[in-house]
């Protein structure tokens, strides 16, 4: 797994004048939450932080490197945007513990193509993230499902996923994922056509 670094410093001027002064400086400011409702007040480069925004999810683990000597394991818990200026104004991360146990929920993405859905089928999508259990270090960025090779009628389910070991999903393994189905008007002409061919073929015999 790729590592994602921030280098910050910590901030001990507070309010909006001190947040303006840092944007001004072209450093986000932001503030490291843990399990334990600490925080520690920080500010990144921006120019960092946008950089590594668009590559993330919201269970990417990155590591904050504080004043040269404090490191912190971090997800994004939560960010302000500015939708005039296009930009992060401010940032939430909250610290995991090296070593213990997590619960967080991570994306599902779908990718290829169904045959059936060249043929007028519909490729209908399910839940869009699951709840797993892991270390920090065994945590995956995202869950991706190759659903080419779904058939009509077919579904895809939480028991059908695949997690690197040491993972372990608590998502209800019944829920469906992704469900290939015909629309009724499609199976009402297919049926229709079989019918049709049926019937041909016992005036022929």
């Amino acid at each position: 797994m790729e590592e994602r670094v921030l280098t910050a410093s910590s901030r001990t001027d507070f309010g909006k004048a001190a947040a303006a002064k840092c944007r001004k400086a072209d450093r986000l400011p932001a503030v490291i939450y843990d399990r334990n409702g600490r925080s520690t007040a920080i500010d990144v480069p921006y120019r960092d932080f946008a950089k590594l925004f668009k590559t993330v999810t919201e269970s990417t683990l990155i590591t904050i490197k504080v004043d040269g000597k404090d490191d912190y394991e971090v997800f994004i818990k939560d960010y302000q945007y500015d939708i005039v200026s296009d930009k992060v104004f401010h940032a939430d991360f909250y610290a995991v513990e090296r070593g213990q146990v997590l619960r967080t929920k991570i994306q599902i993405r779908l990718t290829g193509s169904p045959e059936a859905c060249r043929q007028g089928a519909v490729l209908e999508t399910g839940i869009t993230e699951v709840e797993v259990e892991c270390l920090p270090r065994n945590l995956p960025e995202r869950i991706v499902i190759d659903v080419s090779t779904l058939g009509a009628n077919e579904s895809f389910h939480v028991r059908d996923i695949k997690v690197p070991e040491g993972v372990k999903i608590l998502t209800d393994a019944d829920l469906a994922v992704a469900m290939v189905k015909f629309t009724r008007d499609v199976s009402s002409a297919a049926d229709t056509a079989e019918a049709s061919e049926d019937a041909a073929a016992e005036a022929k015999a």
